[in-house]
């Protein structure tokens, strides 16, 4: 099973053939994973985050997982990094996928999209974090 914030990339990663994703979203350019880099002054970046522990049932075939993740968006412009952050929401909350060969059956976000501050270049960063259920299909 990958990192949930790797997956979680695909999801928010804009694909021209489905047209599926954010617009503006591509991975490595202003899309990240694990880490924020210093550039470009606008950017998202996915973070693992503690999650719940797995679902126990006895039926040793059904394996749930419910890790969380956070996202961060970082904006030069404040309305702008709000817009961003809230279609990031609309986009993931209360949506089910596959991705990856594995199985999301609950994604929502847990705490709504709120300022986290201003970085020393002056961009606001916004973050907002999403619950998530998944099991492995492969």
């Amino acid at each position: 099973m990958r990192p949930a914030s790797d997956d979680i990339r695909t999801l928010l990663e804009f694909d021209e053939d489905t047209g599926s994703g954010i617009d503006e979203l591509k991975f490595a350019d202003n899309l990240f994973v694990g880490r924020e880099p210093a550039s470009p002054d606008d950017v998202v970046t996915i973070f693992d985050a503690q999650g719940s522990p797995p679902d126990k049932f006895y039926d040793s075939t059904l394996r749930y997982h419910r890790p969380s993740v956070q996202v961060r968006v970082r904006s030069k412009g404040y309305v702008e990094g709000w817009q961003l952050i809230d279609s990031i929401k609309a986009l993931l909350h209360n949506s089910t996928a596959l991705v990856n060969g594995t199985r999301y059956t609950a994604i929502y976000c847990s705490q709504e999209p709120a300022l986290l501050d201003w970085d020393e270049n002056d961009r606001a960063r916004f973050v907002t974090t999403f619950d998530l259920q998944r099991r492995d299909d492969a």
